[in-house]
């Protein structure tokens, strides 16, 4: 019984079993071959190289590369040899591990594991470094291959350094250019470039080139006076940029200068604002997290992660503040853009539209010389349109052509009549002038065997006459609304227009008197009412259009820039349709609002 319980309370020390297969796990545990030049490199920077040479070629019908530095070389045994056997039965017992401990700075390795990382790479890897004596020494390793080899080699100078080279490549890896590689190197190891400003060289002879690894530049706006992150296991370093979103913001966790991940905002409790926001490129180095051995590119997620994502709070705090200020300053931005888009549009469309039916915008009569008081609006349009140099000038055709045209310019019978100005806004005991305009059916002006009778159908006022084109309308003594009607007959053909005035006590100051009834295209502006049915309205007295940006259709258009832009244009269509055409029938509205919105949406150009 006795002997039972003992067995039950038995401890022992974990050992490897089988110390190849642990190796080739080891070996296989780092897949990515940029990664695998980059450690080699590193190896380099912490041997105190000045100089590496990366080269990627071709010999005896195989690829390699090789990695050249004129660093400090393989540290010697007590005999000045290259000390290859500790490097080759050391597996996992790196010498920098010791360094660290006893004080030594600069150093990335620690695992004694990067040479294998050329399993990843190519089939064999060959190290050379000298002697004390100048002689050379090589190891040979291969891929799959427990054994090594260190002989001798035969050269004519001794060079300082270390070289490795690795051959044949292995073919899934064979297209991996120069460029490439410089361009992951300048990411990968930004900082430690920097700090130790190593000269890093990529020779392509493939593709005959040459890259010069620069450490990488990030965009955008430095921030300075950043929170301090600072943990009890030490303080973490920030160096961030506030940028234009997009897709390839991030910002990357380092230690040491290298980077460790590319993506802060892929880590568990990291997965949010403003690490994932998009708005921020550069890193934060934080030295004292625990890396994964094998791949060292992720993090243990202990007490020292956990400390760290804890004293990230005062930081994100502050960046998110940047960032909702500048998401602000954007809005306002394009809210600019858009105004000055939408604006464009009415205008170009106004050129195009009756302008006695849709006068009521202070769009052509820019210039108040360029058209009096008295003018009606179809001359105020056309005065500022030749100001402008907006009506083009046509040649006369001679001959027939004369004729020919003079033809097609010859109006048809009486098909409709407007009104000149449709809608008006009328200060009591003023008048105004309104005109008939009769046309046919391709909108030219008809002139011949025209009847047409005035009436008032609603409301008070005198009118100068009621069978000329031209009358002038007296407004009543107190405001109202005023409903005015023309029929116009042309033999059999018979059409019938309204215009609506509103008579008023006193005009807007604001309104110029070379238009009495416009006041300009409106601007616009957001008020959140998520829940709420309405999409916009009109705020006469501040001249706005208020948009109910907390809509369900508002953030369906936010999805692109010009499907918001379209949105917006319609829905100043309905509020200046209303706004103009009051008392129409629903249908009339309706007919007006796909009107305007045809021209108007037919000039919108994104700015």
């Amino acid at each position: 019984m006795g002997k039972a319980k003992s067995k039950e309370s038995e401890s022992g020390k974990l050992r490897i079993g089988d110390d190849w297969n642990a190796i080739r796990i080891i070996a296989l545990s780092q897949s990515n071959p940029l990664k695998a030049i980059a450690e080699f490199v590193e190896n380099s920077i912490d041997a105190h190289a000045k100089t590496i040479a990366i080269t990627r070629g071709r010999e005896h019908g195989g690829h390699y590369l090789t990695v050249k530095d004129d660093g400090d070389g393989v540290p010697r045994d007590p005999n000045g040899v290259p000390d290859f056997k500790y490097v080759a039965t050391h597996i996992c017992d790196s010498i920098k591990r010791r360094l660290k401990a006893d004080g030594a700075g600069g150093l990335q390795g620690e695992f004694g594991i990067g040479l294998l990382s050329f399993w990843t790479v190519g089939d064999t890897l060959a190290m050379t470094s000298s002697s004390a004596d100048q002689r050379v020494y090589q190891m040979v390793m291969s891929k799959g291959d427990p054994r090594y080899t260190v002989k001798p080699r035969r050269v004519l100078f001794a060079e300082p350094g270390t070289e490795l080279k690795i051959s044949p490549l292995l073919d899934g890896i064979r297209s991996l250019s120069g460029e490439k590689i410089q361009w992951y190197l300048a990411a990968e190891l930004r900082d430690r470039i920097r700090a130790t400003q190593v000269r890093v060289t990529v020779i392509d002879k493939l593709a005959r080139k040459q890259f010069q690894v620069e450490p990488r530049q990030f965009e955008g706006r430095l921030l300075h006076q950043l929170p301090t992150v600072r943990s009890p296991f030490g303080e973490a370093y920030a160096e961030l940029y506030l940028a234009e979103p997009a897709e390839n913001c991030r910002v990357s966790l380092t230690r040491g200068g290298t980077r460790v991940i590319e993506d802060m905002g892929t880590l568990p409790g990291l997965e949010r604002a403003p690490w994932n926001s998009r708005h921020l490129q550069g890193l934060i180095d934080v030295p004292y997290l625990n890396l994964t051995p094998g791949t060292r590119s992720g993090v243990v997620h202990d007490e020292r992660y956990g400390a760290f994502t804890e004293a990230l709070a005062p930081l994100e705090e502050h960046l998110n503040g940047l960032i909702d200020a500048q998401r602000r300053a954007e809005e306002e931005q394009a809210n600019r853009e858009s105004l000055r888009a939408i604006q464009r549009a009415f205008r170009e469309a106004m050129l195009v539209l009756p302008p006695e039916e849709y006068d009521w915008f202070e769009i052509q009569s820019r210039a108040p010389q360029a058209a009096g008081a008295g003018d009606l609006p179809e001359q105020r349009v056309e005065a500022a349109a030749e100001k402008e140099g907006s009506v083009p000038s046509v040649a006369e055709p001679s001959g027939g052509e004369s004729a020919q045209l003079q033809f097609f310019e010859y109006a048809g019978p009486l098909h409709t009549v407007v009104i000149s100005p449709a809608t008006s806004t009328l200060t009591v005991n003023h008048s105004r002038g309104f005109r008939a305009l009769p046309r046919d059916r391709s909108r030219r002006r008809v002139e011949q065997d025209l009847i047409f009778t005035w009436e008032i159908v609603e409301g008070s006022g005198a009118l100068s006459s009621l069978s000329d084109q031209e009358v002038s309308f007296q407004a009543p003594s107190s405001p109202g609304l005023v409903r005015l009607s023309v029929d116009a007959s042309q033999h059999e053909a018979r059409c019938r227009a309204e215009a609506l005035i509103t008579v008023t006590d006193s005009l807007d100051a604001a309104i110029g008197p070379a238009v009495v009834n416009a006041r300009g295209l409106p601007g616009y502006t957001f008020e959140r009412a998520a829940g709420e049915l309405w999409r916009s309205r009109f705020d006469a007295e501040r001249n706005l259009i208020v948009v109910n940006n907390g809509h369900r259709d508002f953030v369906f258009a936010t999805r692109s820039r010009a499907l918001q832009l379209r949105y917006l244009v319609r829905l100043y269509v309905k509020e200046l349709v209303l706004m103009n055409f009051r008392g129409l029938p629903a249908e009339q509205l309706m007919e007006r609002m796909i009107e305007l919105s045809l021209y108007v949406e037919e000039k919108l150009r994104p700015t």
